[in-house]
């Protein structure tokens, strides 16, 4: 695809990043000129240096031939403006923004074709904010992803000394499992290099693993392979900006909250804005301010702020002073993987974890989600089986007998995924419904058309390659 990127920013450069390496043709607009030469040094892609909301700059770019439009600045004005015109002047089939408003997000009528003309609205705020609530649910997993509507998880977890599964094959873990219970490691990443999970395969101490199930097994599967870990109950949260905010008012009624912001006049607008949220005017590497707030006595500490230096710093604090756990935002990736395992215990990329939601909508053939693992050196997708035995060159056939590329793992299928089905009732008669039913895969599990299947690869070059697998032949109807 012919694809225009505005916006060279984090989540633009990454975006770039991953839609270059699968043959598209990118252009990247910014008003900047030395980013854009930075990320043309590294990227084989064309650069515009001008204002993204303007005809004669989409126009230069090459929108009147554009299949796609992805706006991404900063500014939620420019994304609008530059959408309605990729509609109204270019006629681009497809625009996407980026949105951190909630004026924009909660009124899809101000989205539609008549007004601004958005396909897709982007908030990595959001995104980011349910990834970090996923992994307080989960107090000692590095990375916690769903699929299939939530109705399978993925966690990744440190195989630890004494664990049950160390020094054992993967095999073993039916052993330690309730019969009416199946899970599956889908990947093992031992020393930062890819393992590929076979039954044979020995779990050594240490090992990165990455265990799915269906959603409602994945606690009872933990708790069966993993010490058990005290609940979260006291977060402490660095910085009161668009993350730092939602966190606080997404966890405040769930969670003894305390959020410390450096500048006085954001302080006081967010003990307007949160309820029960202790907010605190001061700055979080303050050692001071930290041991009178108790920071020994915090589960967890999030240094959410907008600066790498500063949350790396307010992190490894918190941590000498007491703190049992430390999740720290991090946007540059020599950064994130240079700190994580040392005093932070995991270093989230605000635009790796967003840009999943958009390489899901934006990829070809029919991908529902995608997750990028490991800081974007592997993934996790999930994709639509079509066709029957004829057409396909996976359906109708055992997971032994189809020729995947080394270095991919078949982790589970969601079958009749738009068939609900009640499993119980809540205390005011309300069905508990779920979509679908997980089966986990093995080698002689035969996939089925309408199947959503969850695959692992190693190598982020690997999903070109899933993807031509899953196309349905010309003869298809």
């Amino acid at each position: 695809m012919k694809i225009v990127i505005l916006g060279a920013g984090q989540v633009g450069a990454s975006v770039a990043e991953g839609l270059v390496s699968e043959e598209n043709d990118i252009t990247v607009v910014d008003q900047d000129p030395t980013r854009l030469a930075q990320l043309q040094d590294r990227l084989d892609l064309r650069t515009v240096v001008g204002d993204a909301a303007t005809p004669t700059v989409l126009r230069s770019a090459g929108a009147e031939d554009a299949d796609m439009v992805i706006a991404v600045t900063q500014s939620d004005q420019a994304n609008l403006v530059a959408c309605k015109l990729a509609q109204s002047v270019f006629n681009i089939p497809t625009r996407i923004a980026r949105l951190r408003s909630r004026d924009f997000l909660e009124d899809e009528s101000l989205l539609s074709g008549d007004n601004f003309a958005v396909d897709f609205a982007l908030c990595p705020e959001q995104v980011i904010t349910d990834y970090i609530r996923r992994l307080i649910e989960f107090p000692r997993a590095l990375q916690v992803l769903n699929f299939a509507r939530g109705r399978v998880c993925l966690v990744a977890v440190r195989a630890y000394e004494g664990g049950l599964l160390v020094g054992k094959p993967i095999k073993a873990m039916r052993e330690h499992l309730p019969p009416e219970i199946d899970a599956r490691i889908a990947a093992i990443f031992r020393d930062n290099q890819p393992v590929f999970p076979e039954g044979d395969t020995v779990v050594k101490a240490g090992d990165e693993v990455f265990l799915l199930a269906a959603a409602e097994n994945i606690h009872p599967v933990l708790n069966q392979l993993r010490r058990q870990t005290a609940r979260v109950e006291r977060i402490m949260i660095a910085g009161g900006g668009n993350i730092g905010l939602r966190l606080a008012k997404s966890l405040e009624d769930r969670y003894e909250v305390k959020l410390i912001e450096g500048r006085r006049p954001r302080a006081e607008l967010l003990a307007n804005e949160l309820n029960d949220t202790l907010v605190l005017y001061g700055d979080a590497t303050d050692e001071d301010l930290l041991e009178q707030e108790n920071i020994a006595e915090m589960d967890l500490f999030l240094a959410m702020t907008n600066d790498d230096e500063d949350n790396i710093m307010a992190g490894s604090l918190a941590k000498r002073l007491g703190c049992k756990r430390v999740v720290a935002l991090v946007n540059r990736r020599a950064y994130a993987e240079m700190i994580e395992g040392g005093p932070i215990d995991i270093g989230i990329s605000p635009a790796q974890v967003s840009i999943g939601t958009l390489l899901a909508y934006v990829r070809q053939g029919d991908v529902a989600e995608v997750h990028s693992l490991r800081r974007g050196a592997a993934e996790a997708l999930e994709i639509v089986a079509h066709g029957d035995r004829n057409t396909s060159k996976v359906v109708g056939r055992r997971i032994d007998e189809v020729q995947w590329p080394k270095g991919v793992t078949v982790a589970a299928l969601v079958r009749n995924f738009e068939v609900p089905i009640v499993v119980g009732q809540t205390d005011d008669w309300t069905a508990i419904t779920r979509y679908g039913e997980v089966v986990i895969a093995h080698h002689d599990t035969v996939i089925e058309p309408g199947d959503h299947v969850i695959i692992f690869c190693t190598r982020k070059k690997l999903v070109k390659k899933v993807e031509k697998l899953f196309q349905v032949g010309f003869h298809f109807v």
